[in-house]
């Protein structure tokens, strides 16, 4: 057989010791656990819908090559769009491993070939400014996640957790979610748990929201702009925050309701006195 291959399809065969007969049976009799990291479907109006395959690797490991090769093959057959498979490392290192291109077959003319996309610390910015983060909230995420082991890692995540203040909490959930799994057994993954418990508690935590309940309550029962502004200070010295004097001056001068109103949901998340006042 592999003669009469080289022959008719002139392929660079190499030359066989020995050849035998196996099962042409492929099913899967004891169910095994594949599962890709972040699996997200993008609908596009001129070509379909693609099916995007998020994987953080940490590490050469030498049997992720077939995994994802298989990981593909199955969405394709499964849900008959284009699987696209991206790979998010923290190192160079390993981006540069994850990069090449994995062929199944013979060589020079293979009957499969995976190209993952790689995101590492060489193509992704480093982002540690809150305001850069919010504007592009995506973008924030893969920096997070592919310089998560930089000196200034806490930073980068900083910045990420108040931009989530700037978008649907229902969206920050999911990237909130995406990040910790992403992060894997880190030190980075316990600071962001730590952030996602003070930064953007007010969709996480039950404590923070209650006290942020419990904060709007007392603004009500004292009337007004001015218990509206003490519970915002309240709020802001109860996380531990060093409010800075103009900014408690100015929250406490303010009589726009609509404004404090604004501030006191900012409360929950921001890392500064200042970023109450930022424009969204």
């Amino acid at each position: 057989m592999p003669r009469a291959l080289q022959q008719l399809l002139g392929l660079p065969f190499p030359e066989p010791d020995r050849s035998f007969v196996v099962s042409p049976d492929l099913t899967e009799i004891a169910p095994i656990e594949r599962r890709v990291d972040t699996l997200l479907q993008v609908n596009t109006k001129e070509q379909g819908s693609y099916l995007l395959a998020i994987e953080s690797q940490s590490r050469r490991d030498p049997d992720k090559p077939a995994a994802w090769a298989y990981y593909l093959s199955y969405l394709h057959a499964k849900f008959r769009h284009q699987p696209v498979l991206i790979v998010l490392c923290p190192d160079v290192t390993t981006a540069r491993w994850a990069a090449r291109p994995i062929t199944l077959g013979v060589p020079g003319h293979p009957s499969l070939t995976v190209r993952p996309l790689v995101l590492g610390p060489d193509n992704t910015p480093v982002i540690t400014d809150a305001r850069e983060a919010a504007r592009d909230v995506p973008i924030a995420v893969f920096s997070a996640l592919t310089h998560s082991k930089r000196p200034d890692a806490d930073a980068i995540l900083k910045a990420l957790a108040s931009a989530l203040d700037t978008i649907d909490a229902d969206q920050a959930t999911n990237y909130s979610e995406f990040i910790e799994a992403g992060l894997g057994n880190t030190p980075a993954r316990q600071t962001w748990r730590e952030l996602m418990s003070t930064l953007t508690s007010f969709f996480r935590s039950e404590t923070a929201v209650r006290a942020l309940n419990e904060a709007r309550s007392e603004g009500k029962a004292e009337g007004k702009a001015e218990g509206t502004a003490e519970a915002i200070l309240r709020f802001l010295d109860a996380r531990g925050l060093d409010v800075r004097p103009e900014d408690r001056e100015r929250i406490r001068t303010c009589t726009d309701l609509e404004a404090l109103d604004v501030w006191l949901n900012r409360a929950a998340t921001v890392s500064r006195s200042e970023d109450l006042f930022a424009d969204k």
